[in-house]
């Protein structure tokens, strides 16, 4: 099978690109948070950027709503923040100090649901702009990402305390404790058959949990691989980024696993995306952007 790789270089040097997603239009937006700039790449590799207006903010992860806006964390500014398309931000602080906002994703009606690392909580931002949080009983849990589920539930990641989280719309919490001990759960994503995957830092294993709870874990091919972002692609199809081996994997439709190797060494690759167009886009710290596609 033929592999398209490709990899765009940024205009701003050594700008630590992070989160990344494709809007309905095709652009890829991601984050730079050395740069502290939101950016935009349309299908010529032609780049937009915009300064956050926070002087370092430490932008990290990044979506783009169904309304189009792009809504992003913002780290060390303790701020969830919002680019509209014109080019205009708008940025709300967080009621509590030092929160550490990172994990974000529209929920239902169109509000918008975040984790914060050092606040052990899971935040909710209204489009009224009204901010709801709801405190975790496990204190240093650390929160990571998160995501709509099928069930209309948010499930994220509990990277410190080894479990996968489901908070309803009004807050009602359930844990899942994972098989692995210590496995280090990082990214989520909704999946196409319904369940939902993540990636085990540490346990260096791909896992799904189904909305009922039930969890299953798959090894990786290669050692320490440090899986870090995960999404949906395809079908059944996962994809995933491997910060420590330098490879981006992909889980096919019957569970086998396909590791792909990235052309810059040491490249430390961190957020992943899938448009349309069937093109897999992922951030690399080394100051680039990559795209993968499979040929036939």
């Amino acid at each position: 099978m033929d592999i398209d790789l490709k990899e765009f270089n940024l205009t701003t040097s050594d700008s630590g690109p992070y989160g990344i997603d494709v809007a309905q239009d095709g652009k890829v937006w991601f984050t730079q948070h050395k740069a502290n700039k939101i950016s935009c790449m349309n299908k010529n590799g032609e780049i937009q950027e915009f300064t956050v207006p926070t002087n370092d903010a430490q932008v990290m992860c990044l979506i783009v709503s169904s309304s189009g806006d792009i809504w992003f964390t913002e780290y060390s500014a303790n701020k969830i923040g919002k680019l509209a398309p014109s080019g205009v931000f708008a940025e709300y602080p967080l009621p509590h100090k030092n929160s550490a906002p990172y994990g974000i994703t529209e929920g239902l009606n169109g509000d918008i649901w975040f984790t914060q690392l050092n606040g052990n909580r899971i935040g909710k931002l209204t489009m009224d702009g009204d901010i709801y949080e709801y405190d975790l009983p496990t204190k240093g849990s650390f929160p990571s990402i998160i995501t709509l589920g099928s069930d209309y539930a948010l499930w994220f990641t509990e990277n410190q305390n080894n479990m996968i989280g489901r908070m309803t719309d009004t807050g009602e919490l359930t844990e899942y404790p994972l098989p692995t001990q210590k496995a280090g759960p990082v990214g989520i994503t909704s999946g196409n058959d319904g369940a939902l995957w993540f990636v085990e830092i540490m346990g260096n294993k791909i896992g799904r949990i189904t909305t009922a709870g039930e969890v299953s874990e798959y090894k990786l091919p290669t050692t320490n691989a440090r899986p870090h972002a995960i999404i949906a692609g395809e079908g059944h199809e996962l994809w995933f980024t491997e910060w420590a081996s330098n490879q981006i994997g992909r889980m096919t439709n019957d569970r086998s696993i396909f590791e792909y190797q990235i052309q810059t060494e040491n490249a430390e690759p961190h957020g992943i995306a899938y448009d349309k167009g069937g093109f897999i886009w992922f951030a690399l710290q080394c100051n680039k952007i990559g795209r993968l596609k499979l040929g036939k």
